[in-house]
């Protein structure tokens, strides 16, 4: 074991070294926000204490701020130690990170690390407190000193106070094993969270039971803290015995005990056999209802007109006067996930500032502390609470809109429309009606039938026996999936029986079948409605094949292969559907091109995960547009002009397998990547070349190349090895791909495969594995990899050696190999113009 983790260790290693120390696994773990000026003044910003021990990730850790276990005495020399390691360290100003492993037992302990600079932590820090942490470190690097620097929150004291918290803040990560069949889920040093959510509460079960129940966790999906049953074994007693009181709370039968707990509706409902909202029916009945306290550095101790609040229940309220304004509550989306990440966070960032300029005041609500939009100066207001409808609705209540914005946050807040409008409020935008028009399938399926638009045969099943009989019509391969998810959740490519067994197991509840469309140029298109007319801002098209999920694929604008009439048909049906939807603002629709027929694949009503990349590239802020035509203007006003981008853009996606050991690094129809990346040429193959490169990925432009290709790919691959050849590259290949490239007249090395290699023959992987090659071309066999497919595609994400696992995807990374040459920097405000 440890000599696998030293080499993967050497591998990652940008200066080929690996550190060995000793192992304090299974001590507490406290972290302190520092920040020093040039004046030496050194101040504590937040403690924070996680609640799993040293050994996981802190990234990884539930964590509550500030300490919660630490005697006055404990505390107090970890400050001291803090302050002497930030001047030994010579941080002459800004902040710094400081761990810190502490061995319960005896108080003996060590400093873990030192980050100098903002870091994961300081951003929690800096939500947990209201303390700006990078806007401090900015101005005291030009000069100020801490006493200089007035406190936003307060208007009053300066930044040499050190917040005062009256309220306890949690923070609970959110995990995607679900994405990652096959890899190790134990949590380590290395971090495997891909987002986070945090809650904030009077006593700690209170913010610890909201960032609990924030992670929005599909049923069965595998993560650590998987129940309050099962509670891991490492927990602090103080911190198992608060969590135990507040199960026995709920068992009280008493609302306001309950509630002051942390307990949600749908909790309380569960408890008493009932639903949620009659839990909220009897509350209000009662008079039990939730107040809310500011954010204000200070706890209370000097007046401060804080615009950052969040719930609580029995205690005196601090919201604050309105403004003579209609009001507008934005829904953010929650924590960051895979399919639902930080692009919409942009879109809610760009709503809150268009509806400030529209003359509204602009309320957000949101429960992840990684984004800019739970930054207290992004909108008027900021309530850090879960989006539940308990929250939304209470905080509605509070604020009472002219409406609420769903349409920007995701999936999230789209589950929440029907709720929303049941508490009397009206969705701003797009309703509630049309986006459950597009997502039943039967509802979406009758109207692109009365539209006469195109669409894959499909059919609904709610069993296996169901769905065999509906494939009977339908025809293998067949794409299933369940309704209302983002990212492709449980998606699958089914080619026969069994592996359709194997997906409708996989799945709860009715799914959809749809005829999988092979071999098809795929499009996303975003657009504006206004509930007439449609504006088509962007028509992007995929880089694979059809099958590969849209957010794992790379995507360029603009379409490179759309001919004309297929162009033409595309705007005819998107300007078809987004009227008969009753869209008004974003409307994204996914297509697939064959043989020259167009196909509808989706639309989602909502803003969708490209609209960034698209504002960027054409030059357009489309959430500014669409939040106008949500308050009520018309395209017409709007007077957009048709996007003509003078350069093409590509966006690759960042693929996080190598965090994921055991995890098959091969691209499908569930959606895996955990973040983007975008980059503009003059033409496409420089275009992608610098988006791979940016994402992590650089094409190399010389040395050997390996190609293992299924059957179907074989044809295609020839031209791929041809060019590769041409540009100088050496062929190395498996038995089946060597065959096919030696009868087209190349020239290639061939290799066994692992099941195939004799007792002392080199195999595919080995090859990999010495560095003997610069690129892999893997592509699986059928719907799923084959085991030697799986152990090259591994071995090549240890070495770091870029590997291709479709064919389409290959093509392009040759061409844009045969055009590596060297870029010239373009602004985007030259480019395109300031704004998006």
């Amino acid at each position: 074991a440890l000599e696998r983790q030293v080499e993967r260790g050497l591998a990652e290693s940008p200066i080929g070294q690996v550190l060995v120390e000793e192992s304090v696994r299974g001590w507490d773990e406290f972290e302190l926000e520092v920040i020093r000026d040039r004046s030496d003044n050194v101040v504590v910003v937040c403690s924070i204490e996680n609640l799993d021990p040293m050994g996981v990730h802190t990234g990884d850790s539930v964590t509550v701020a500030p300490q919660m276990t630490l005697s006055d005495e404990a505390y107090q020399e970890l400050r001291d130690a803090a302050a002497a390691v930030i001047r030994a360290v010579g941080v002459e100003t800004g902040g710094s990170n400081i761990q810190f492993a502490r061995r319960r037992e005896t108080g003996e302990l060590r400093v873990i690390e030192m980050n100098p600079r903002v870091s994961r932590s300081s951003a929690l820090a800096s939500k947990a407190t209201g303390y700006p942490i990078a806007k401090v470190a900015a101005k005291l690097a030009i000069g100020y000193t801490l006493d200089e620097i007035p406190n936003d929150l307060t208007k009053t004291t300066p930044a040499s106070f050190e917040p005062t918290l009256d309220y306890v803040v949690v923070k609970f990560p959110r995990f995607a094993f679900e994405k990652f069949p096959g890899a190790d889920q134990t949590l380590g040093t290395q971090m495997k969270s891909v987002g986070e959510t945090m809650g904030i509460g009077r006593t700690f079960t209170e913010a610890f039971l909201k960032a609990y129940g924030s992670r929005e966790l599909e049923p069965g999906a595998p993560t650590p803290w998987p129940s309050l049953e099962d509670l891991p074994d490492g927990l602090h007693p103080w911190f198992r015995e608060e969590i135990e009181r507040a199960k026995r709370e709920l068992e009280s039968g008493d609302l306001l005990r309950a509630k002051r707990a942390g307990w949600g509706d749908d909790s309380i409902g569960s408890r008493l056999g009932v639903s949620g909202a009659e839990v909220r029916r009897r509350r209000h009945e009662q008079g039990v209802l939730p107040v809310f306290r500011r954010v204000d550095s200070c706890a209370g101790e000097v007046e401060a007109g804080s615009n950052y609040f969040y719930s609580t229940w029995g205690e005196a309220d601090e919201t604050l006067p309105k403004a003579d304004k209609p009001r507008v509550v934005i829904l953010g989306s929650g924590p960051n996930r895979i399919g639902q990440g930080i692009e919409f966070d942009y879109c809610c960032v760009h709503a809150a500032q268009t509806f400030r300029e529209l003359g509204y005041e602009a309320v957000m609500v949101n429960c992840n502390p990684e984004t800019v939009s739970t930054d207290y100066d992004t909108s008027d207001r900021l309530y850090f609470e879960p989006l539940s409808p308990e929250e939304v609705l209470a905080v509605c209540d509070r604020e009472q809109p002219v409406g609420v914005v769903t349409q920007f946050g995701g999936q999230t807040p789209l589950r929440l429309a029907r709720s929303i409008e049941e508490g009397g409020y009206r969705i701003l935008g797009t309703p509630h009606a049309a986006i459950d028009l597009a997502e039943n399938r039967a509802l979406f399926g009758s109207l692109v039938e009365e539209l006469g638009v195109r669409c894959p045969p499909w059919a609904i099943a709610e069993s296996a026996e169901e769905a065999r009989s509906a494939v009977e019509d339908i025809g293998y391969p067949v794409l299933v999936r369940p309704s209302y998810v983002l990212g492709g959740r449980a998606m699958r490519i089914c080619y026969d029986d069994d592996e359709l067994e194997h997906a409708m197991a996989a799945v709860h509840g009715p799914v959809l079948l749809d005829r999988f469309v092979e071999h098809a140029i795929e499009l996303d298109v975003d657009a504006l409605c206004d509930g007439e007319a449609v504006f088509i801002a962007a028509v992007m098209q995929h880089v694979e094949e059809a099958g590969v999920h849209s957010g794992d694929s790379a995507c360029v604008l603009p379409a490179p292969s759309l001919t004309l009439a297929a162009a033409l048909e595309v705007e005819h049906v998107v300007k078809r559907l987004g009227p008969a939807l009753g869209v008004v603002g974003l409307l994204n629709v996914q297509l697939a091109i064959t043989d020259g027929t167009v196909y509808v694949l989706e639309a989602n009503p909502r803003a969708s995960r490209t609209v960034p990349f698209a504002s960027k590239a054409i030059g357009m802020n489309l959430v500014a547009a669409a939040c106008r035509l949500a308050a009520g203007e018309k395209l017409s006003d709007l007077a957009l002009a048709t996007p003509r981008p003078s350069q093409v853009s590509v966006k690759a996606a960042v693929l996080p397998f190598a965090r994921f050991p055991g995890a098959d690094p091969v691209l499908g129809p569930e959606m895996r990547s955990t973040g983007e990346v975008m980059a503009s040429a003059a033409d496409l193959p420089t275009a992608l070349a610098k988006a791979e490169r940016a994402a992590g990925r650089p094409l190399p432009t010389s040395g050997t190349a390996f190609l293992s290709v299924r059957d179907e790919d074989k044809s295609a691959a020839v031209a791929v090895a041809a060019a590769l050849a041409g540009l100088g590259f050496e062929l190395v290949a498996t038995e089946g791909t060597a065959r096919t490239l030696r009868a087209a007249g190349l020239e290639v090395e061939e290799v066994a495969k692992v099941a195939d290699a004799l007792a002392d023959e080199s195999t595919v992987v080995d090859l990999v594995r010495r560095g003997r090659c610069e690129l892999v071309i893997n592509t699986p066999q059928g719907s799923g990899a084959r085991a030697d497919g799986y152990l090259i595609r591994e071995a090549a994400l240890v070495a770091r050696i870029p590997c291709v696992t479709t064919i389409s995807g290959a093509a392009a990374a040759v061409h844009a190999i045969a055009n590596a040459r060297a870029e010239s920097a373009l602004s985007l405000q030259e480019r395109i113009g300031i704004g998006v």
